[in-house]
C-alpha cells in the first residue's frame, strides 16, 4: 500500500524589512521521504516527453509569460542580470537545447526538475534532518554570518539574500547550497522548498512542492 503524504506545505518566514523592500517574496516548503535513489521509468518517460515542448523559438518566447517573467524582473531587482544569471526555468529549457532532452540524473534530480517544468517555480532539497524545527525562511545576511557549518563553513559578505532557519543558513538565495545541506544519498528524508517572487501566484509555489512530492511518491 501507498504511505499516504502529507502535502501540505508550510509557509515560510521573510524578515519584516525584506518583504517590504520585495514584495511577493515567499518560501513554501514541505519535508518528505527521500525516496529511491534511481528514477523510476514512468518519470523518465514523462521528462522525455516534456522535452517536446522545448525548441529554439519556445526558449527565446519564454520570457515574455507571466511567471518567467516575474522571476527575470525579481533578479533585475536584487542586482542579477538574468541574461547572464540565468533564472531556472530558463537554464532548464537552455539545458534542454544543449543535451537534445531532458536527462535523467536520478529520482529526486528528476522530481525537481520536473516540478519545475511544470510550473515555473524553482524547487530545491535539503536535508532535513539538519532544518531547526523552526522551519525555513529568507533572511539578509549580517556581519559574521557563514554558509553552511563546521570546516566546510565560509563566510558571507552582509547584505546578501539567503535560506536559513533560526540556528544556520543552508543555502543562498537562488544559488549555492551550503557543503553537505543538499539532500544526499545519505539523506533520510528531504526539506523540498520553492520560491515565489511577486508576479507568481501562491497556488503555484505550492504545487510545485506538490508535483515533487507526487513524483517521488510515484516511485
Amino acid at each position: 500500500m501507498t504511505e499516504e503524504l502529507d502535502l501540505r506545505a508550510a509557509p515560510g518566514f521573510v524578515d519584516e524589512e525584506l518583504a517590504a523592500e520585495l514584495p511577493g517574496l515567499r518560501l513554501d516548503w514541505m519535508t518528505l521521504p527521500r525516496g529511491p535513489r534511481a528514477s523510476p521509468t514512468a518519470l523518465v518517460r514523462r521528462l522525455e516527453s516534456l522535452s517536446n515542448r522545448y525548441r529554439g523559438a519556445s526558449v527565446v518566447a519564454m520570457r515574455t509569460q507571466p511567471i518567467p517573467h516575474a522571476y527575470r524582473t525579481f533578479f533585475r531587482q536584487i542586482g542579477l542580470d538574468p541574461d547572464v544569471d540565468r533564472i531556472p526555468s530558463e537554464q532548464a529549457a537552455v539545458s534542454r537545447l544543449v543535451y537534445g532532452g531532458f536527462r535523467s540524473r536520478g529520482a529526486l534530480e528528476d522530481a525537481l526538475l520536473l516540478a519545475l517544468i511544470e510550473t515555473g517555480v524553482p524547487v530545491w532539497a535539503l536535508d532535513a534532518d539538519l532544518i531547526d524545527p523552526g522551519g525555513l525562511g529568507i533572511r539578509t545576511t549580517v556581519k559574521g554570518d557563514v554558509l553552511g557549518g563546521g570546516e566546510q563553513a565560509h563566510g558571507l559578505a552582509p547584505g546578501r539574500l539567503v535560506v536559513a532557519d533560526t540556528q544556520c543558513i543552508h543555502a543562498m538565495l537562488f544559488g549555492e547550497v551550503a557543503a553537505g545541506h543538499g539532500a544526499g544519498s545519505r539523506a533520510r528524508r528531504i526539506a523540498a522548498f520553492s520560491v515565489g517572487v511577486e508576479g507568481v501566484p501562491a497556488i503555484h509555489v505550492e504545487e510545485a512542492l506538490w508535483v515533487c512530492a507526487e513524483a517521488l511518491r510515484s516511485g
